[in-house]
């Protein structure tokens, strides 16, 4: 990818110095071409000047040779500094003077078309090819004297010569297109490095939580605003997914550990029941009873874990609870297990409490404060469900009287599978973690206090209230 990019924006920096060099180059070329004949045209009407007197006839016999002399040493000064070749003829297009040894004074040269033009009085400006020299850049003037036309002065350099200055300063340019070329080829790289170096690290860290590796994450202070996002996103991908693993972990070691007991006392109970079935009738029955009550714990023991394990990572979706109305079922649900039982069931619950919970929590929540105090209740205690509001929350208490906690077993009664020493048999070590993850997920807390006045424990539920 960081060479795509690379050959991408080094490929549109070209495109654009190419759209814009070339038609400037081609400008630049015609430019200095036209610059470097009006140069040549200067130079011929100046040296048109000083052989005005020498073609105009005014001289004397005795002035002519000297005249001659200077204008042939004023030439081959010319010739040796720029290079190029002059020829001076006279009205009827014969050589007067010449820089080029081979030309002959009197030599003809009315057949070339430059000194047509210049001795019409029309200054000529072209390229021709010669045999012997190849292609030629020409300038013709005429040489003028009172008005009229007494001559010619053509200047000529090998073609090459003038491509040669003209090439001097496109290369110029192109020497420009070149560094602009390579200063953004170095910016390319730099910048392809910037967006991909922060891919590619992103991409060993995905390629490491693939390979099962979960401590890693990726950096999110480098980059672009999107890329950190990116990262950020992938970190709580990974925490998400590192945590849930996590969970699934913990409630596989969990659910084996607890579910080992249970699955033993049910096989052994079904064992003694199979053996004493024919002997002992009675004793069998008793077996097969024991292993419905372990049945029983083993369903509640999975119920909670599976209803732990599948809330644990999701952001659950609160609803509406008529606390009131709540806690006036539940104490119907169980008032005729408790009349049974010779317990007292009693009820408070102030008008219109409402609250926001997790769909069935507060259900649970009181079911199985209840049926802990239900579980240590004798005949004439007394058990008490309440509701109540209290700084902008609504608490329900679940207040008995049997003979309340240690302190530090009140300290662990929320930990999942703790069971106090002294616990009634059957319990699944369960049910408080449950209450006490409902609590949470309700944005609530769950608490469990020893009553101050009398012996009995004071478990309680605290929801936000609802307004």
């Amino acid at each position: 990818m960081k060479w795509r990019l690379f050959a991408a924006f080094a490929a549109l920096v070209a495109m654009v110095l190419l759209a814009q060099d070339i038609p400037l180059a081609s400008y630049l070329r015609d430019t200095e071409y036209n610059r470097v004949l009006a140069g040549l045209e200067r130079d011929a009407f100046l040296i048109a000047g000083t052989s005005e007197d020498l073609l105009s006839g005014e001289t004397t016999p005795d002035e002519v040779a000297a005249t001659t002399e200077r204008l042939e040493a004023s030439i081959k000064q010319y010739v040796a500094t720029g290079g190029g070749r002059v020829v001076i003829v006279d009205a009827e297009a014969g050589v007067v003077v010449s820089s080029d040894a081979d030309d002959q004074a009197g030599d003809d040269f009315s057949n070339r078309p430059e000194f047509v033009s210049a001795l019409a009085g029309d200054p000529a400006t072209g390229e021709r090819t010669s045999q012997d020299v190849g292609d030629l850049v020409y300038v013709a003037v005429p040489v003028i004297s009172g008005g009229t036309v007494v001559g010619a002065v053509r200047i000529t350099f090998a073609a090459s010569v003038v491509d040669d200055r003209v090439n001097e300063k496109t290369r110029g340019l192109l020497l420009v297109g070149g560094i602009s070329l390579l200063g953004a080829a170095l910016a390319a790289v730099f910048i392809a490095n910037g967006i991909t170096s922060p891919l590619r690290r992103l991409q060993r860290s995905t390629e490491r939580l693939a390979a099962g590796d979960f401590s890693g994450r990726a950096a999110t202070n480098e980059g672009a605003k999107e890329i950190r996002s990116l990262a950020t996103s992938f970190n709580s991908m990974t925490e998400q997914i590192s945590a849930l693993l996590d969970q699934q972990k913990s409630f596989a070691g969990d659910a084996s550990h607890q579910l080992r007991t249970p699955l033993t006392a049910l096989r052994l109970q079904l064992e003694r029941a199979a053996a004493m079935v024919d002997e002992d009738p009675v004793g069998a029955r008793e077996r097969i009873e024991a292993a419905g009550e372990e049945t029983e714990r083993l369903q509640r023991l999975v119920e909670g874990l599976l209803m732990i394990a599948r809330s644990e990572g999701s952001t659950p979706e609160l609803v509406e609870v008529d606390v009131t109305a709540l806690v006036r079922e539940r104490a119907d649900v169980w008032a005729s297990l408790c009349e049974e039982r010779g317990v007292r069931l009693l009820t408070s619950a102030e008008d219109g409490l409402r609250a926001r919970a997790v769909p069935n929590a507060l259900e649970q929540i009181v079911d199985n404060y209840v049926d802990n105090a239900f579980g240590v209740a004798a005949p004439g205690d007394t058990i008490t469900i309440a509701a109540v509001t209290r700084h902008r929350e609504i608490a329900v208490h679940v207040v008995d009287e049997g003979p309340g906690m240690r302190p530090d077993h009140l300290a662990h009664a929320f930990d999942r599978f703790w069971r106090a020493p002294d616990a009634p048999h059957g319990g699944s070590g369960i049910g408080l973690a449950v209450v006490r993850h409902l609590a949470q997920l309700s944005g609530g807390r769950a608490e469990l206090r020893n009553r101050p006045d009398r012996a009995g424990l004071d478990a309680s539920v605290v929801l936000p209230e609802l307004r």
